[in-house]
């Protein structure tokens, strides 16, 4: 599907690509993340992310919140 749009399908080689490198993983893949900014989680709904390993500094498990109270 993603070969035969108009707009994406450049992107479409790096799903088809069938060689691995070996040795550790180098990116983390989120489903349904949020990206901390300041007291805001974007996007509310969450989203899907592709990370690498080495730019992650910190992050979080499950639900978070915040109060001034």
């Amino acid at each position: 599907v993603l070969a035969d749009s108009a707009q994406l399908s450049e992107f479409a080689a790096v799903f088809t690509s069938a060689a691995r490198k070996e040795g550790p993983p180098t990116h983390l893949h989120f489903h349904v993340a949020r990206i901390l900014q300041g007291s805001v989680g974007i996007p509310e709904t969450g989203g899907m992310y592709r990370v690498s390993i080495e730019d992650v500094t910190a992050w979080t498990m499950g639900d978070f919140s915040y109060s001034d109270h």
